[in-house]
């Protein structure tokens, strides 16, 4: 008997910490247990070759939003190839009901953590105790009994691939678009033990570490022990932890501005700085910490900051959302990632459908489409705000120029125009290249921007950021600018080498 792990992980460079765990607590079928991992650009049938090539009897499909249309297409051809094959579910697509992609074909759903789970159900089946119940109802694991799953990152996986760790599960919060919400008691593991694997981890290469803890500043202890660990360490490495922006001690503040440029990053969820969105949604908002918690970051450590806001929020306007981002650009001049708001199953968001009229795509991701404050077509133009948003203010390629955007310090109002003008051009939000961004924001600044900029003035700023990467070509547009300055340049240089030849 085989036992196939697998799943569609978004991109190659992923990696699936669930499915490690699973074979960590096999036990005496840890011998007779693969893991095999495919992405979700992987051609279907392909990856069905490849599992099959194995010989399972029973495979266990790891199942997530961005993966579980590939994931029912996928059960279909096994299905229909190899029907005696034991297809058993896990992931936090499936653990909460109503499940909105038809996953009928597969023979059992383990909701919750699988940990353990999906041993004992393994277990049964191949002693013949096979379960009358199809889906098996979630159990919450006992963290300091379950095996560790780190010695199954293969060197491959260390070497080309994020390493996925935790140190936390849960979340004290009770924000009502997070699943996170559902489980409010945090756990954590043993905290020993873990730093031992953390060790073993970085012997073996180990230096992109990326916590999957929602709140990881939540606990001072573990906090404080895993920051020492990576400063401990002279080698440049990467550390990524989600963090919650109002609790940050001396303790913490600390230690963060010791890390080095580029090695740790701090993804700051905060969704909405309305507090009265915050309430309706039962999160909590302390306005002024968090205001104190950016200015920290952002001027006296060297952390990477990645802010999330979201459109859609019940009862919050464009009007609303775009003060949100202004006052996040005042704050700070880091990567401020948006997201459309989700229904996704388990959650209480559903509680405001009637009263906010929230309307919800019935396909993954299960984006909102219109509400009571945001039309269909707004959520439509804030969707291609939000791609744009990513193209040119968080890229990095435009770091000076798209500052000329700004009016009276503020900066949603013309990049929503930009934002518009640019899909009127292209029809497109993918697929445009590096010079054709650069062209639509000259054309945008120079001759479409309610207040119009000076030609010369801007192509001189997107010439510093265009030549700052060595090798990157001038655009035909922009060369008249830059050959008068280096010109310039090379008058400068000229009277600078007479005076001192007269010396």
């Amino acid at each position: 008997m085989n036992i196939l792990l697998t799943t569609l992980n978004s991109r190659f460079t992923h990696t699936s910490l669930g499915l490690r765990y699973i074979q960590a607590n096999m036990q005496e079928l840890t011998c007779k247990t693969k893991i095999l991992e495919f992405s979700i650009n992987d051609a279907l049938q392909s990856v069905a070759e490849k599992i099959l090539d194995e010989e399972p009897s029973i495979i266990g499909i790891g199942v997530y939003i961005w993966n579980v249309q590939e994931i029912k297409e996928l059960i279909e051809i096994i299905k229909k190839v190899a029907p005696d094959t034991t297809i058993i579910l896990g992931g936090p697509e499936v653990s909460y009901e109503p499940f909105r992609v038809d996953l009928s074909l597969a023979d059992f759903i383990i909701q919750g953590e699988g940990d353990t789970a999906f041993y004992k159900l393994v277990k049964q089946i191949t002693e013949g105790k096979k379960p009358q119940n199809r889906i098996q109802k979630p159990v919450m694991e006992n963290l300091k009994e379950v095996n560790l799953p780190y010695m199954y990152y293969t060197d491959e996986d260390i070497k080309n691939r994020y390493i996925y760790v935790e140190a936390s599960r849960g979340c004290p919060f009770l924000c009502e678009f997070c699943l996170s919400s559902i489980d409010e008691k945090i756990r954590t593991f043993d905290l020993d033990l873990l730093m031992q694997e953390f060790e073993t981890l970085w012997q073996r290469g180990a230096r992109n570490f990326k916590f999957v803890d929602r709140t990881f500043n939540i606990n001072m202890r573990l906090a404080n022990r895993i920051l020492d660990f990576f400063l401990s360490k002279e080698e440049e490495y990467f550390a990524h932890f989600e963090v919650i922006p109002d609790h940050f001690p001396d303790s913490i503040k600390e230690k963060i501005a010791l890390f080095p440029h580029g090695a740790l990053q701090l993804e700051i969820g905060i969704q909405t700085l309305n507090e009265t969105i915050a309430e309706n949604i039962s999160r909590p908002l302390k306005l002024d910490k968090i205001k104190e918690n950016i200015a920290f970051l952002e001027n006296q450590t060297h952390a990477h900051i990645h802010l999330d806001l979201i459109v859609g929020l019940p009862a919050e306007d464009l009007q609303s959302f775009g003060k949100n981002l202004d006052m996040l650009v005042s704050l700070s001049a880091c990567e401020i990632q948006i997201g459309i708001l989700k229904k996704l199953s388990g959650t209480a968001i559903d509680r405001h459908d009637a009263k906010f009229a929230m309307v919800y795509s019935d396909t993954p991701p299960y984006d909102i489409l219109k509400t009571s404050t945001l039309s269909f077509k707004d959520i439509q133009n804030m969707k291609r705000f939000a791609r744009f948003w990513d193209i040119f203010y968080n890229s990095g390629n435009f770091t000076n120029s798209i500052k000329l955007l700004k009016q009276d310090g503020a900066i949603y109002q013309s990049f929503f125009d930009f934002s518009l003008w640019i899909y009127e051009q292209t029809d497109s939000t993918y697929k445009i290249s590096l010079e054709r961004q650069t062209e639509l924001l000259f054309n945008f600044l120079t001759c479409k921007a309610k207040t119009l900029q000076d030609k010369e003035g801007v192509a001189k700023i997107m010439l510093e950021d265009i030549t700052k990467v060595k090798g990157r070509a001038v655009p035909s547009y922009l060369k008249p600018y830059y050959l008068g300055k280096k010109e310039e340049e090379e008058i400068k240089n000229s009277h600078f080498n007479k005076r001192q030849s007269k010396r």
